[in-house]
Protein backbone atom coordinates (compact mmCIF):
# COMPACT_ATOMS: atom_id res chain seq x y z
CA UNK A 1 0.00 0.00 0.00
CA UNK A 2 2.72 2.49 0.95
CA UNK A 3 4.78 1.61 -2.13
CA UNK A 4 1.85 1.95 -4.55
CA UNK A 5 1.01 5.31 -2.98
CA UNK A 6 4.59 6.45 -3.65
CA UNK A 7 5.67 6.45 0.01
CA UNK A 8 8.66 4.17 -0.40
CA UNK A 9 10.31 5.19 2.92
CA UNK A 10 7.33 4.01 5.02
CA UNK A 11 7.04 0.91 2.83
CA UNK A 12 10.63 -0.02 3.68
CA UNK A 13 10.10 0.81 7.35
CA UNK A 14 7.23 -1.70 7.60
CA UNK A 15 9.30 -4.23 5.61
CA UNK A 16 12.26 -3.88 8.02
CA UNK A 17 10.05 -4.30 11.13
CA UNK A 18 8.56 -7.58 9.92
CA UNK A 19 9.79 -10.49 12.07
CA UNK A 20 9.39 -12.90 9.14
CA UNK A 21 9.60 -12.05 5.45
CA UNK A 22 8.65 -14.33 2.63
CA UNK A 23 9.06 -14.12 -1.16
CA UNK A 24 5.69 -12.34 -1.54
CA UNK A 25 6.81 -9.57 0.82
CA UNK A 26 10.11 -9.17 -1.03
CA UNK A 27 8.34 -9.06 -4.39
CA UNK A 28 6.08 -6.27 -3.09
CA UNK A 29 9.10 -4.31 -1.87
CA UNK A 30 10.97 -4.79 -5.17
CA UNK A 31 7.87 -3.73 -7.11
CA UNK A 32 7.66 -0.60 -4.96
CA UNK A 33 11.29 0.31 -5.58
CA UNK A 34 11.02 -0.24 -9.35
CA UNK A 35 7.74 1.69 -9.70
CA UNK A 36 9.28 4.61 -7.83
CA UNK A 37 12.44 4.60 -9.97
CA UNK A 38 14.82 3.31 -7.29
CA UNK A 39 16.40 0.59 -9.41
CA UNK A 40 19.54 0.44 -7.26
CA UNK A 41 17.61 -0.58 -4.10
CA UNK A 42 15.36 -2.88 -6.12
CA UNK A 43 18.33 -4.69 -7.69
CA UNK A 44 20.12 -4.96 -4.33
CA UNK A 45 17.11 -6.61 -2.69
CA UNK A 46 16.67 -8.87 -5.72
CA UNK A 47 20.25 -10.16 -5.45
CA UNK A 48 19.82 -10.75 -1.69
CA UNK A 49 16.72 -12.94 -2.10
CA UNK A 50 17.41 -16.63 -1.33
CA UNK A 51 14.43 -17.71 -3.41
CA UNK A 52 12.70 -16.08 -6.36
CA UNK A 53 9.40 -16.69 -8.13
CA UNK A 54 8.29 -15.76 -11.65
CA UNK A 55 6.76 -12.61 -10.11
CA UNK A 56 10.20 -11.53 -8.83
CA UNK A 57 11.62 -11.64 -12.34
CA UNK A 58 8.55 -9.95 -13.79
CA UNK A 59 8.86 -7.04 -11.33
CA UNK A 60 12.47 -6.46 -12.42
CA UNK A 61 11.80 -6.77 -16.16
CA UNK A 62 8.70 -4.58 -16.02
CA UNK A 63 10.39 -2.03 -13.75
CA UNK A 64 13.32 -1.44 -16.09
CA UNK A 65 11.05 -1.50 -19.16
CA UNK A 66 8.78 1.20 -17.72
CA UNK A 67 11.87 3.33 -17.07
CA UNK A 68 12.88 2.86 -20.72
CA UNK A 69 16.02 0.81 -19.97
CA UNK A 70 15.36 -2.09 -22.32
CA UNK A 71 18.97 -3.29 -22.31
CA UNK A 72 18.89 -4.18 -18.58
CA UNK A 73 15.27 -5.39 -18.87
CA UNK A 74 16.44 -7.82 -21.55
CA UNK A 75 19.38 -8.94 -19.41
CA UNK A 76 16.97 -9.91 -16.61
CA UNK A 77 14.66 -11.61 -19.11
CA UNK A 78 17.53 -13.71 -20.45
CA UNK A 79 18.48 -14.70 -16.87
CA UNK A 80 15.01 -16.08 -16.01
CA UNK A 81 15.44 -19.80 -15.11
CA UNK A 82 13.83 -22.17 -17.59
CA UNK A 83 11.32 -23.51 -15.02
CA UNK A 84 10.11 -19.94 -14.27
CA UNK A 85 9.72 -18.87 -17.89
CA UNK A 86 6.04 -18.61 -18.71
CA UNK A 87 3.64 -16.72 -20.91
CA UNK A 88 3.56 -13.77 -18.48
CA UNK A 89 7.35 -13.21 -18.35
CA UNK A 90 7.45 -13.17 -22.17
CA UNK A 91 4.35 -10.94 -22.37
CA UNK A 92 5.94 -8.38 -20.04
CA UNK A 93 9.09 -8.34 -22.20
CA UNK A 94 7.05 -7.91 -25.39
CA UNK A 95 5.00 -5.13 -23.80
CA UNK A 96 8.21 -3.38 -22.70
CA UNK A 97 9.56 -3.36 -26.24
CA UNK A 98 6.18 -2.21 -27.63
CA UNK A 99 5.89 0.62 -25.10
CA UNK A 100 9.38 1.80 -26.01
CA UNK A 101 8.73 1.62 -29.76
CA UNK A 102 11.07 -1.27 -30.63
CA UNK A 103 8.62 -3.38 -32.62
CA UNK A 104 11.34 -5.44 -34.31
CA UNK A 105 12.62 -6.73 -30.96
CA UNK A 106 9.05 -7.15 -29.70
CA UNK A 107 8.15 -9.30 -32.70
CA UNK A 108 11.16 -11.60 -32.19
CA UNK A 109 10.16 -12.37 -28.60
CA UNK A 110 6.49 -12.59 -29.60
CA UNK A 111 7.11 -15.09 -32.42
CA UNK A 112 9.30 -17.23 -30.14
CA UNK A 113 6.51 -17.64 -27.56
CA UNK A 114 5.13 -21.22 -27.48
CA UNK A 115 1.78 -19.89 -26.33
CA UNK A 116 0.25 -16.41 -26.11
CA UNK A 117 -2.37 -14.73 -23.93
CA UNK A 118 -4.82 -11.99 -24.96
CA UNK A 119 -2.62 -9.40 -23.25
CA UNK A 120 0.42 -9.98 -25.50
CA UNK A 121 -1.74 -9.86 -28.66
CA UNK A 122 -3.11 -6.47 -27.55
CA UNK A 123 0.41 -5.22 -26.71
CA UNK A 124 1.56 -6.00 -30.24
CA UNK A 125 -1.51 -4.37 -31.82
CA UNK A 126 -1.15 -1.22 -29.69
CA UNK A 127 2.61 -1.13 -30.33
CA UNK A 128 2.18 -1.11 -34.12
CA UNK A 129 -0.57 1.50 -33.92
CA UNK A 130 1.65 3.67 -31.72
CA UNK A 131 4.28 3.56 -34.48
CA UNK A 132 1.62 4.42 -37.07
CA UNK A 133 1.88 1.01 -38.75
CA UNK A 134 -1.86 0.43 -39.17
CA UNK A 135 -1.44 -2.38 -41.69
CA UNK A 136 0.80 -4.52 -39.45
CA UNK A 137 -1.49 -3.92 -36.45
CA UNK A 138 -4.41 -5.36 -38.45
CA UNK A 139 -2.26 -8.32 -39.56
CA UNK A 140 -1.57 -9.17 -35.90
CA UNK A 141 -5.25 -8.75 -35.00
CA UNK A 142 -6.31 -11.11 -37.80
CA UNK A 143 -3.93 -13.77 -36.45
CA UNK A 144 -5.58 -13.93 -33.01
CA UNK A 145 -7.11 -17.41 -32.74
CA UNK A 146 -9.74 -16.37 -30.21
CA UNK A 147 -10.42 -12.68 -29.62
CA UNK A 148 -11.78 -10.98 -26.54
CA UNK A 149 -13.05 -7.46 -25.82
CA UNK A 150 -9.57 -6.15 -24.95
CA UNK A 151 -8.29 -7.17 -28.40
CA UNK A 152 -11.20 -5.45 -30.13
CA UNK A 153 -10.70 -2.30 -28.05
CA UNK A 154 -7.00 -2.23 -28.99
CA UNK A 155 -7.97 -2.36 -32.67
CA UNK A 156 -10.74 0.26 -32.49
CA UNK A 157 -8.79 2.71 -30.31
CA UNK A 158 -5.71 2.25 -32.52
CA UNK A 159 -7.70 3.09 -35.63
CA UNK A 160 -9.20 6.16 -33.94
CA UNK A 161 -5.80 7.39 -32.70
CA UNK A 162 -4.39 7.10 -36.23
CA UNK A 163 -7.31 8.96 -37.82
CA UNK A 164 -8.69 5.82 -39.52
CA UNK A 165 -12.23 6.70 -38.47
CA UNK A 166 -14.10 4.65 -41.06
CA UNK A 167 -12.07 1.55 -40.15
CA UNK A 168 -12.75 2.18 -36.45
CA UNK A 169 -16.50 2.34 -37.03
CA UNK A 170 -16.43 -0.76 -39.27
CA UNK A 171 -14.54 -2.68 -36.56
CA UNK A 172 -17.08 -1.47 -34.00
CA UNK A 173 -19.92 -2.88 -36.12
CA UNK A 174 -18.08 -6.16 -36.72
CA UNK A 175 -17.31 -6.53 -33.01
CA UNK A 176 -20.99 -6.26 -32.11
CA UNK A 177 -21.92 -8.67 -34.91
CA UNK A 178 -19.63 -11.22 -33.27
CA UNK A 179 -21.59 -10.87 -30.03
CA UNK A 180 -19.25 -8.71 -27.95
CA UNK A 181 -20.74 -6.21 -25.53
CA UNK A 182 -19.27 -2.74 -25.69
CA UNK A 183 -17.69 -1.04 -22.67
CA UNK A 184 -16.48 2.47 -21.77
CA UNK A 185 -13.18 2.01 -23.63
CA UNK A 186 -14.94 0.95 -26.83
CA UNK A 187 -17.40 3.83 -26.73
CA UNK A 188 -14.76 6.46 -25.94
CA UNK A 189 -12.78 5.35 -29.01
CA UNK A 190 -15.85 5.31 -31.26
CA UNK A 191 -16.90 8.78 -30.06
CA UNK A 192 -13.40 9.99 -30.94
CA UNK A 193 -13.78 8.55 -34.45
CA UNK A 194 -17.14 10.33 -34.84
CA UNK A 195 -15.63 13.60 -33.58
CA UNK A 196 -12.71 13.43 -36.01
CA UNK A 197 -14.87 12.64 -39.01
CA UNK A 198 -17.76 14.98 -38.11
CA UNK A 199 -20.34 12.16 -38.07
CA UNK A 200 -22.90 13.77 -35.79
CA UNK A 201 -25.70 11.29 -36.62
CA UNK A 202 -23.52 8.29 -35.75
CA UNK A 203 -22.34 10.09 -32.61
CA UNK A 204 -25.95 10.61 -31.54
CA UNK A 205 -26.65 6.90 -32.08
CA UNK A 206 -23.70 6.07 -29.80
CA UNK A 207 -25.10 8.48 -27.21
CA UNK A 208 -28.46 6.68 -27.37
CA UNK A 209 -26.70 3.34 -26.99
CA UNK A 210 -24.96 4.60 -23.84
CA UNK A 211 -28.34 5.61 -22.37
CA UNK A 212 -30.14 2.39 -23.40
CA UNK A 213 -27.41 0.08 -22.08
CA UNK A 214 -27.15 2.19 -18.91
CA UNK A 215 -23.40 2.45 -19.28
CA UNK A 216 -21.80 4.43 -16.50
CA UNK A 217 -21.20 8.05 -17.50
CA UNK A 218 -17.63 8.23 -16.23
CA UNK A 219 -15.15 11.02 -16.99
CA UNK A 220 -13.95 9.40 -20.23
CA UNK A 221 -17.44 8.89 -21.66
CA UNK A 222 -18.57 12.41 -20.73
CA UNK A 223 -15.41 13.97 -22.18
CA UNK A 224 -15.92 11.91 -25.34
CA UNK A 225 -19.52 13.11 -25.70
CA UNK A 226 -18.58 16.76 -25.16
CA UNK A 227 -15.72 16.45 -27.66
CA UNK A 228 -17.91 14.69 -30.25
CA UNK A 229 -20.76 17.20 -30.07
CA UNK A 230 -18.36 20.16 -30.01
CA UNK A 231 -16.27 18.99 -32.98
CA UNK A 232 -19.41 18.09 -34.96
CA UNK A 233 -20.80 21.61 -34.42
CA UNK A 234 -23.66 20.73 -32.07
CA UNK A 235 -22.45 23.17 -29.43
CA UNK A 236 -25.86 23.24 -27.71
CA UNK A 237 -25.69 19.56 -26.76
CA UNK A 238 -21.98 19.82 -26.00
CA UNK A 239 -22.66 22.65 -23.56
CA UNK A 240 -25.64 20.84 -22.02
CA UNK A 241 -23.49 17.80 -21.15
CA UNK A 242 -20.59 20.01 -20.06
CA UNK A 243 -22.70 22.06 -17.64
CA UNK A 244 -24.14 18.90 -16.13
CA UNK A 245 -20.73 17.42 -15.27
CA UNK A 246 -19.90 17.42 -11.57
CA UNK A 247 -16.17 17.41 -12.29
CA UNK A 248 -14.57 19.06 -15.30
CA UNK A 249 -10.94 18.35 -16.17
CA UNK A 250 -8.79 20.20 -18.70
CA UNK A 251 -9.80 17.77 -21.48
CA UNK A 252 -13.48 18.76 -21.42
CA UNK A 253 -12.65 22.47 -21.06
CA UNK A 254 -10.39 22.15 -24.09
CA UNK A 255 -13.10 20.33 -26.03
CA UNK A 256 -15.55 23.18 -25.44
CA UNK A 257 -13.05 25.96 -26.13
CA UNK A 258 -11.72 24.34 -29.32
CA UNK A 259 -15.31 23.56 -30.41
CA UNK A 260 -16.25 27.23 -30.10
CA UNK A 261 -13.05 28.27 -31.90
CA UNK A 262 -13.49 25.80 -34.80
CA UNK A 263 -17.10 26.81 -35.41
CA UNK A 264 -16.56 30.57 -35.34
CA UNK A 265 -17.93 31.30 -31.87
CA UNK A 266 -14.70 33.07 -30.90
CA UNK A 267 -16.17 35.29 -28.21
CA UNK A 268 -17.60 32.26 -26.39
CA UNK A 269 -14.19 30.50 -26.58
CA UNK A 270 -12.54 33.49 -24.88
CA UNK A 271 -15.31 33.66 -22.25
CA UNK A 272 -14.91 29.95 -21.45
CA UNK A 273 -11.18 30.44 -21.03
CA UNK A 274 -11.89 33.19 -18.49
CA UNK A 275 -14.34 30.90 -16.71
CA UNK A 276 -11.75 28.15 -16.61
CA UNK A 277 -9.23 30.49 -15.00
CA UNK A 278 -11.72 31.82 -12.46
CA UNK A 279 -12.53 28.27 -11.33
CA UNK A 280 -8.85 27.54 -10.77
CA UNK A 281 -8.56 24.97 -13.57
CA UNK A 282 -5.06 25.03 -15.03
CA UNK A 283 -4.96 25.52 -18.82
CA UNK A 284 -2.44 23.51 -20.83
CA UNK A 285 -0.75 23.95 -24.22
CA UNK A 286 -3.87 22.76 -26.11
CA UNK A 287 -6.05 25.29 -24.24
CA UNK A 288 -3.76 28.16 -25.22
CA UNK A 289 -3.61 26.98 -28.83
CA UNK A 290 -7.42 26.91 -29.07
CA UNK A 291 -7.88 30.33 -27.44
CA UNK A 292 -5.17 31.96 -29.57
CA UNK A 293 -6.73 30.45 -32.69
CA UNK A 294 -10.14 31.83 -31.67
CA UNK A 295 -8.62 35.28 -31.08
CA UNK A 296 -6.93 35.21 -34.49
CA UNK A 297 -10.10 34.22 -36.37
CA UNK A 298 -12.30 36.60 -34.40
CA UNK A 299 -9.93 39.56 -34.62
CA UNK A 300 -9.55 39.84 -30.83
CA UNK A 301 -6.00 41.22 -30.82
CA UNK A 302 -5.98 42.59 -27.28
CA UNK A 303 -7.42 39.38 -25.83
CA UNK A 304 -4.97 37.28 -27.86
CA UNK A 305 -1.94 39.19 -26.63
CA UNK A 306 -3.22 38.99 -23.04
CA UNK A 307 -3.75 35.24 -23.41
CA UNK A 308 -0.25 34.69 -24.79
CA UNK A 309 1.23 36.69 -21.90
CA UNK A 310 -0.21 34.08 -19.48
CA UNK A 311 1.55 31.09 -21.05
CA UNK A 312 4.57 31.20 -18.72
CA UNK A 313 2.37 31.90 -15.69
CA UNK A 314 0.79 28.45 -16.07
CA UNK A 315 4.11 26.69 -16.70
CA UNK A 316 3.40 26.06 -20.39
CA UNK A 317 6.26 26.26 -22.87
CA UNK A 318 5.17 28.13 -26.00
CA UNK A 319 5.65 25.98 -29.10
CA UNK A 320 6.07 27.04 -32.70
CA UNK A 321 2.29 26.52 -33.09
CA UNK A 322 1.53 29.06 -30.36
CA UNK A 323 3.83 31.59 -32.00
CA UNK A 324 2.19 30.78 -35.35
CA UNK A 325 -1.23 31.68 -33.92
CA UNK A 326 0.18 34.94 -32.57
CA UNK A 327 1.74 35.84 -35.96
CA UNK A 328 -1.58 35.00 -37.64
CA UNK A 329 -3.41 37.20 -35.11
CA UNK A 330 -1.15 40.21 -35.72
CA UNK A 331 -1.08 39.61 -39.46
CA UNK A 332 -4.86 39.52 -39.83
CA UNK A 333 -5.07 42.75 -37.81
CA UNK A 334 -2.63 44.47 -40.19
CA UNK A 335 0.13 44.77 -37.60
CA UNK A 336 2.64 43.33 -40.04
CA UNK A 337 5.85 44.96 -38.82
CA UNK A 338 4.99 43.89 -35.28
CA UNK A 339 4.47 40.32 -36.51
CA UNK A 340 7.78 40.42 -38.41
CA UNK A 341 9.66 41.74 -35.37
CA UNK A 342 8.13 38.97 -33.24
CA UNK A 343 9.33 36.30 -35.68
CA UNK A 344 12.85 37.70 -35.46
CA UNK A 345 12.73 37.56 -31.64
CA UNK A 346 11.14 34.16 -30.96
CA UNK A 347 13.52 31.59 -29.40
CA UNK A 348 12.45 28.88 -31.88
CA UNK A 349 13.42 28.62 -35.54
CA UNK A 350 10.47 29.90 -37.63
CA UNK A 351 8.98 27.21 -39.86
CA UNK A 352 7.21 27.41 -43.22
CA UNK A 353 3.80 27.85 -41.61
CA UNK A 354 4.88 30.95 -39.70
CA UNK A 355 6.49 32.60 -42.71
CA UNK A 356 3.53 31.54 -44.86
CA UNK A 357 1.07 33.13 -42.40
CA UNK A 358 2.96 36.43 -42.57
CA UNK A 359 3.20 36.28 -46.37
CA UNK A 360 -0.55 35.64 -46.54
CA UNK A 361 -1.14 38.68 -44.34
CA UNK A 362 1.15 40.71 -46.62
CA UNK A 363 -1.05 39.71 -49.54
CA UNK A 364 -4.27 40.71 -47.74
CA UNK A 365 -2.82 44.08 -46.76
CA UNK A 366 -0.88 44.62 -50.04
CA UNK A 367 2.47 45.07 -48.31
CA UNK A 368 4.97 44.10 -51.03
CA UNK A 369 7.96 45.64 -49.25
CA UNK A 370 7.60 43.43 -46.18
CA UNK A 371 6.82 40.45 -48.45
CA UNK A 372 10.21 41.01 -50.12
CA UNK A 373 11.94 40.94 -46.72
CA UNK A 374 10.10 37.77 -45.73
CA UNK A 375 11.08 35.91 -48.90
CA UNK A 376 14.73 36.92 -48.38
CA UNK A 377 14.55 35.48 -44.86
CA UNK A 378 13.02 32.24 -46.17
CA UNK A 379 15.68 31.90 -48.87
CA UNK A 380 18.43 32.58 -46.33
CA UNK A 381 16.96 29.99 -43.94
CA UNK A 382 16.61 27.31 -46.55
CA UNK A 383 18.95 27.61 -49.50
CA UNK A 384 17.91 24.28 -51.01
CA UNK A 385 15.04 24.15 -53.47
CA UNK A 386 11.92 22.71 -51.90
CA UNK A 387 8.16 22.87 -51.92
CA UNK A 388 8.11 25.50 -49.15
CA UNK A 389 10.19 27.95 -51.20
CA UNK A 390 8.07 27.18 -54.24
CA UNK A 391 4.82 27.97 -52.44
CA UNK A 392 6.29 31.17 -51.00
CA UNK A 393 7.46 32.28 -54.45
CA UNK A 394 3.98 31.62 -55.86
CA UNK A 395 2.39 33.54 -52.98
CA UNK A 396 4.78 36.46 -53.40
CA UNK A 397 4.04 36.55 -57.14
CA UNK A 398 0.32 36.69 -56.34
CA UNK A 399 0.91 39.53 -53.85
CA UNK A 400 2.67 41.57 -56.52
CA UNK A 401 -0.07 40.84 -59.06
CA UNK A 402 -2.85 41.72 -56.61
CA UNK A 403 -1.18 45.03 -55.80
CA UNK A 404 -0.72 45.86 -59.52
CA UNK A 405 3.07 45.36 -59.37
CA UNK A 406 2.92 43.41 -62.62
CA UNK A 407 6.59 43.81 -63.47
CA UNK A 408 7.67 42.35 -60.11
CA UNK A 409 5.11 39.57 -60.48
CA UNK A 410 6.45 38.62 -63.90
CA UNK A 411 10.05 38.80 -62.62
CA UNK A 412 9.14 36.48 -59.74
CA UNK A 413 7.52 33.96 -62.11
CA UNK A 414 10.61 34.08 -64.34
CA UNK A 415 12.77 33.45 -61.27
CA UNK A 416 10.59 30.48 -60.35
CA UNK A 417 10.88 29.10 -63.87
CA UNK A 418 14.66 29.46 -63.85
CA UNK A 419 14.84 27.58 -60.54
CA UNK A 420 12.69 24.77 -61.89
CA UNK A 421 9.62 25.46 -59.74
CA UNK A 422 6.26 24.34 -61.06
CA UNK A 423 3.17 26.32 -60.21
CA UNK A 424 0.55 24.07 -58.70
CA UNK A 425 -2.59 24.07 -60.90
CA UNK A 426 -5.41 26.05 -59.35
CA UNK A 427 -8.55 24.38 -58.06
CA UNK A 428 -11.89 25.85 -57.20
CA UNK A 429 -14.61 24.47 -54.99
CA UNK A 430 -18.29 25.33 -55.00
CA UNK A 431 -19.92 25.13 -51.55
Amino acid sequence: MYAKCGNIADSRRVFDYMPVRNVVTCNAMIGGYMRNGDTKSGSLLFEQMPMRTAVTWIEMIDGYAKLGDMVIARQFFDRVPFELRNVVTSSVMVDGYCSNGDMEAAKKVFEAMPQRNFYVWSSMISGYFKKGDVKEAKVIFDRIPRRNLVNWNSLISGYAQNGCCEEALDAFTEMQAEGFEVDEVTLTSVLSACAQSGLLDVGKEIHQMIIQKRIELNQFILNGLVDMYAKCGDLGNARLIFEGMSYKNDACWNAMISGFAIHGQCKEAIEFFGRMENLGEKPNDITFLSVLSACAHGGFVKEGLETFSKVEKYGVTASIKHYGCLIDLLGRAGRLEEAYDLIKKIPLKPNDTIWGALLGACRIHMDTNLADKVVKEVCKQNSEKGSSQESHHVLLSNIYAASDSWEKAERMRMDMSNKGFQKTPGRSAVH
